[in-house]
């Protein structure tokens, strides 16, 4: 076995890919038999790329997080790549429905949230583990979709609902992107205590 199939493997990446684009083919699916206009909204885009980042981030550390700090790896390089894998999984699979009867969209929105909710999801993994790094992302969306709020900081604090070509958004997520890009390719996954171990 390569080592590239080791890694996959012992971070669950198959199931949750399989997750990630069974949950997106759902989302899909329905939006194509019962809408009547092939757009799907800002805010529906928003909680499907939230879904399918929460789903790929427990893929950001294996059975052992502790385990990265003590191999003789070079993890930063293998930790920015796992990330900016999961970053172009969703945005491919999001903007290859733009040609089909539901469309995810537009490119820049999918691109601005994949990459802003994968940012969050990766500073929490720094901060306390990828079992727990979904919780942040989910609670912040959730609320920024249901209350988008206009003015700068407004569209800043709301930046997963907010159009396209909302630059403070695209600012918010781009802050995000960078800080978690490099938080967890250089600091990698928070480490659990051993009694986290035993259950």
């Amino acid at each position: 076995m390569t080592f590239t199939l080791l890694y996959l493997r012992s971070r669950r990446v198959p199931l949750a890919l399989a997750v990630a684009l069974g949950g997106a083919a759902v989302i899909w699916t329905l939006w194509l038999a019962f809408a009547a206009k092939p757009d799907i909204p800002v805010t529906v885009v928003a909680m499907t790329i939230l879904l399918m980042a929460a789903v790929l981030s427990a893929t950001l550390a294996g059975p052992d997080e502790n385990l990265d700090r003590t191999a003789s790896l070079r993890w930063p390089w293998r930790r920015a790549l796992h990330l900016l894998a999961g970053l172009a999984v969703i945005v491919v699979v999001q903007i290859a429905t733009l040609h089909t009867g539901a469309r995810f969209g537009p490119a820049a929105l999918v691109l601005r949230d994949a990459a802003g909710l994968l940012g969050l999801a990766a500073l929490c993994t720094t901060v306390v583990g990828a079992d727990r790094s979904w919780f942040l992302p989910l609670g912040w969306t959730t609320i920024s979709v249901m209350y988008s709020v206009d003015g700068t900081w407004g569209a800043a604090l709301t930046w997963q609902g907010q159009l396209p070509d909302n630059k403070p958004a695209a600012l918010m997520a781009t802050a995000l992107a960078v800080g978690g890009l490099i938080a967890y390719s250089l600091a990698g996954p928070a480490g659990k205590e051993a009694s986290e171990y035993i259950r």
